[in-house]
């Protein structure tokens, strides 16, 4: 599933430690898959929003003229229901359905609500801190750690705070209680590893991870978020690449969903949680799953300035590995044909070239250049597309 093609500086750390030096830039050896003048002048125009002061960029005016290279749609969906113990079966049957969405709802499942909920109060007492405490008792080693996009000179109001811990909700503090937030990753954990098994069987293909628990790594992104930093036109703020996403739901609300299309509005159950296939999932299944960007956006909670604090569980990949397809979605036959594998191997025919939609690349290059720049008018997986 994953191999290292190059010795990294900086990993996923089992706890975090001290402060680390900055992680370079994308290696210069990586291929540029496209060198067309659009790409060129979409991540021109992306470096150029991103420098903006948030004094400007974060205006109603810029918000209206940027909102409007997004696609909305006034139509709620309501995701597929699987309830977690029937996950292995009701996915082969409704796995058509979620391929063309990009997301699905767990029911059932093996967290008690009154423990998410104090998993969610921890998280609310990390954000009340004080930035100085953040830092000290976070410290950035990315992509771990608070992120406040370094505006020191600002008030300190917690609003476009993200905290990004890794599996074990590792901190430098012997100070802080997070018991309740541990065990609900723990628990989150071994829920996101039991879908992608059931995901990619109901695929007929192995386990990506295959035995190795070093396969995939984990990722727990908990954001506060108020005003224009964390809205639609910037794709759910910042964006890390992962398999798939958990999105406990907390209240009964609806929630927009950066998929293919466009913007999707998605109502799902409280206490449910919300299920998207990320990118990775997507070139893994070599196109044939469609992707959500990002993590859901929420709306604002009446009567109140601020987004709710939202809290995602990703399974993503180490640094180190190679993303690549899993598997031909084409194979061309002896006469010409093109068909999908099952056809194929139902027809009996001899197959010739197996056609991938995706070429490999490195995952830290990736994640680190979707995490900064912040596209939302192109897809970033366009530049590996064949």
């Amino acid at each position: 599933m994953a191999s290292s093609t190059q010795d990294h500086q900086h990993h996923f750390p089992t706890a975090i430690g001290t402060t680390s030096a900055p992680p370079p830039t994308p290696s210069t050896t990586q291929p540029n898959f496209t060198s067309t003048s659009d790409s060129s002048a979409t991540d021109l125009l992306s470096r150029l929003l991103h420098r903006l002061p948030p004094t400007l960029s974060n205006t109603p005016l810029l918000l209206r003229r940027r909102s409007s290279l997004a696609t909305t749609t006034s139509t709620t969906t309501s995701p597929p229901s699987l309830p977690f113990p029937e996950l292995n079966s009701s996915l082969s049957t409704t796995l058509p359905s979620i391929s063309e969405l990009g997301f699905f709802q767990l029911t059932n499942h093996s967290i008690p609500s009154d423990l998410a909920r104090a998993a969610e109060s921890d998280s609310i007492s990390l954000f009340n801190l004080p930035r100085h405490l953040k830092h000290q008792h976070f410290p950035r080693i990315w992509p771990l750690g608070f992120d406040d996009d370094d505006n020191e000179e600002e008030e300190d109001t917690g609003a476009g705070d993200s905290l990004i811990l890794d599996s074990s909700c590792s901190t430098d503090s012997s100070e802080l209680s997070l018991n309740s937030l541990r065990e609900f990753t723990r628990e989150m954990e071994k829920i996101g590893f039991a879908v992608v098994e059931a995901l990619f069987s109901a695929m007929g293909l192995q386990n990506p991870a295959g035995d190795d628990p070093a396969g995939l790594s984990s990722l727990v992104w908990v954001s506060n978020s108020s005003g224009f930093t964390d809205s639609k036109l910037d794709g759910s703020g910042k964006f890390y690449p992962y398999v798939i996403g958990l999105h406990y739901q907390f209240r009964s609300k609806s929630c927009s969903l950066l998929a293919d299309p466009g913007w999707v509005s998605v109502s799902s159950l409280m206490d449910s949680i919300l299920v998207t296939l990320g990118d990775i999932a997507q070139v893994w299944s070599n196109g044939k799953l469609k992707k959500i960007r990002g993590k859901p956006t929420y709306n604002m909670e009446e009567g109140t300035n601020s987004l709710p604090l939202s809290m995602s569980f990703l399974v993503t990949l180490p640094l180190e590995s190679t993303v690549s397809p899993l598997y031909p979605r084409v194979l061309i036959s002896n006469h010409g044909d093109t068909k999908d594998h099952k056809k194929l191997k139902e027809d009996g025919d001899c197959e010739t070239n197996q056609v991938n939609t995706f070429n490999s690349f490195s995952f830290e290059d990736y994640a680190w250049r979707v995490y900064h720049e912040r596209v939302p008018l192109k897809d970033p997986l366009d530049r590996y597309r064949v």
